[in-house]
């Protein structure tokens, strides 16, 4: 196998170095695999397979020449990815293949990190231990060419490996019955797609194109007509000299009306965001003939976003004097802190944890024992009115959680009283709150923080057992009529599962989250994790002692803001270092509204 860096062809000059995967993730280097040498011994082969299947060659040719004929035919490369934390090791085991035929077997093996499906969706797992039978056999008689005749489906890739030939995307679909997007994550290949020969481009729209993923699906909606998907024979997608990026579909969406065919082309336009070394500056979706159906041009699709605050959003905290203040400075900037309007900031209402609304006119507060949930007005000054609820838990730690706002005006928290422990949702307009059914429930683990994302339909959970506190992603849910609604909170997943210990956690973009906490044997860090759980070399944040609590704005260019107990309330502006805004013992529970 061929590693070559920074070019994509073969260099004119210096050595051809042979390697086993690549060292590391990095999106310039490819690796282009060598067909097996005659006379190869059955571990070469071996070998050659493995580092075959970490290169990107149509149909992975070079790979399938490793295989007997008939393997060759019904390997399916494209059925999951299996991704390793280093490139599989093989040993030798003395086995017959599943036909009784004699020859070689050996067992691939390694720690499983994650496992890629058929819908391109990554789910991270902790660390386990992997094994695989490989079977090698001679072709055609006693001195014929070893090679292999029994192996897994998929593939099996070492992280770098993976890294280097994947990235992430974020698909978008509607909310169910609402108007705002929601973003599914999968993995596309960052150059051509082996088996389907697609550009990033082209392989995002079809992605989007096929539909949600099975996590997603219960709660979300395409607005592209069922069965729409690129028109036949197109598998590559240009933006042309204007940066229009023209999309042919089949006759499925060719009578999609206007005001959903510019819905449909919304989708594409957030879907091609995350490709950031594409420039789209209008959508032109056509039908099968080449007739167009509708445009959209780069910006309009914001109007269907599920946080449409969050560009200019306000860092709040909670001050000495636990009154609700405001940093109203920007990041070059001394921080001046300010108490908002209302009981919350004058110091009538103590506070504890804290959420302010999305629109920045209402915020949530528990008490400063954790014992009461009050929503009171920050715009304005007032009376200080009833609390909302009231938790009957003996101590501190048993009672409310700090509270958190979605997009839709709900207002969502947990009372961890040992004699009833809940999550619960305040629907936007009501004054009771709601308990939220967990299915299939939480096995004795304790809810110790809420955090749910601006669509809606995601929730993060931090949940504590046996002295370690977890991270989870929750899909909420909603049946029943409109004036009997039935939310519950369903198909909890483990979103940082590689981390014995997550202290905290907030939502850091469409589908992405900040987190606090340490690996097995390791140090307490600050990383990004995406919602699917996977990471990059990248994510780990500039270290910070001690921190309590973290936040985000969906905004990615606005500031990290922390509270660690030996350096205050600290911002992380983009590629600076932290620096202290608020000073020790001054202020707690840094928050973005939501």
């Amino acid at each position: 196998m061929v590693l070559i860096t920074g070019c994509a062809s073969m260099p004119d000059s210096g050595d051809v170095q042979v390697v086993k995967a690549s060292p590391r993730a990095d999106a310039q280097v490819r690796v282009h695999p060598v067909a097996p040498r005659k006379g190869a011994e059955a571990q070469d082969i071996i070998d050659g397979f493995l580092e075959a299947m970490t290169s990107d060659d149509a149909d992975f040719a070079t790979a399938r020449a490793y295989l007997s004929p008939e393997k060759s035919r019904t390997w399916q490369p494209q059925k999951s990815t299996t991704v390793l934390a280093v490139a599989p090791t093989t040993s030798f085991q003395p086995q017959a293949n599943a036909s009784g035929q004699l020859g070689k077997g050996y067992l691939m093996s390694g720690t499983q990190i994650a496992k890629i499906d058929d819908q391109q969706a990554y789910q991270a797992v902790a660390p386990e231990d992997y094994r695989f039978p490989i079977h090698v056999s001679r072709q055609g008689g006693a001195d014929g060419e070893w090679r292999i005749d029994s192996l897994p489906d998929g593939l099996v890739l070492g992280q770098s490996d993976f890294q280097r030939n994947y990235r992430p995307v974020n698909k978008y679909y509607f909310a169910s019955g609402r108007n705002t997007v929601v973003a599914d994550p999968v993995f596309i290949q960052q150059r051509m797609d082996p088996v389907t020969k697609m550009d990033p481009v082209t392989q995002s729209v079809k992605a989007l194109l096929d539909g949600p993923t099975n996590w997603l699906k219960p709660v979300v909606e395409s607005r592209f007509p069922s069965g729409t998907a690129l028109a036949k024979g197109v598998t590559s997608l240009t933006v042309d000299d204007r940066d229009v990026l023209k999309v042919p579909l089949n006759e499925k969406a060719a009578n999609a009306g206007h005001a959903q065919c510019r819905k449909m082309a919304a989708q594409i336009m957030f879907t091609l965001k995350d490709l950031s070394a594409v420039r789209v500056a209008q959508i032109e979706l056509q039908r099968p003939d080449g007739s167009q159906l509708c445009m959209l041009a780069d910006g309009q699709e914001k109007e269907y976003a599920s946080d449409q605050s969050a560009a200019g959003a306000k860092q709040y905290f909670v001050n000495e004097k636990n009154q609700l203040a405001v940093l109203n400075a920007n990041d070059k900037e001394t921080a001046v802190p300010e108490p908002v309007p209302g009981p919350m900031g004058t110091g009538q209402l103590p506070v504890g944890g804290i959420a302010v609304a999305r629109d920045e006119r209402t915020a949530a507060a528990v008490s400063t024992d954790s014992a009461k949930l009050y929503v009171e007005p920050v715009t304005m000054s007032g009376d200080i009115v009833q609390p909302v609820y009231i938790s009957r838990g003996k101590l501190q730690h048993d009672r409310l959680t700090a509270p958190s706002w979605d997009g839709r005006g709900d207002l969502w928290f947990a009372d961890r009283d040992l004699a009833g422990p809940a999550l619960l949702r305040r629907p936007a307009g009501q004054e009771l709150p709601q308990k939220v059914t967990i299915a299939p429930g939480l096995d004795g683990a304790r809810i110790h923080s809420v955090k749910v994302a601006a669509d809606g339909t995601r929730i993060a959970l931090l949940l504590a057992k046996g002295g370690k506190t977890t991270l989870y992603i929750g899909r909420v849910e909603r049946t029943g009529t409109q004036s009997d609604p039935v939310v519950s909170v369903d198909g909890l997943l483990p979103a940082a599962p590689q981390m014995v210990d997550v202290k905290a956690v907030s939502w850091a973009g469409p589908s992405r989250l900040v987190v606090v906490g340490r690996e097995s044997g390791g140090v307490e860090q600050v990383r990004y994790i995406q919602t699917d759980g996977s990471t990059s070399a990248s994510s780990v944040l500039p270290g910070l002692n001690q921190v309590v609590s973290i936040a985000a704005s969906n905004n990615e260019g606005q500031p990290l803001v922390a509270h660690s107990t030996t350096d205050g309330i600290v911002r992380l502006p983009t590629g600076a270092t932290w620096q202290m805004v608020v000073g020790v013992g001054k202020g707690t529970s840094p928050v973005y509204p939501g």
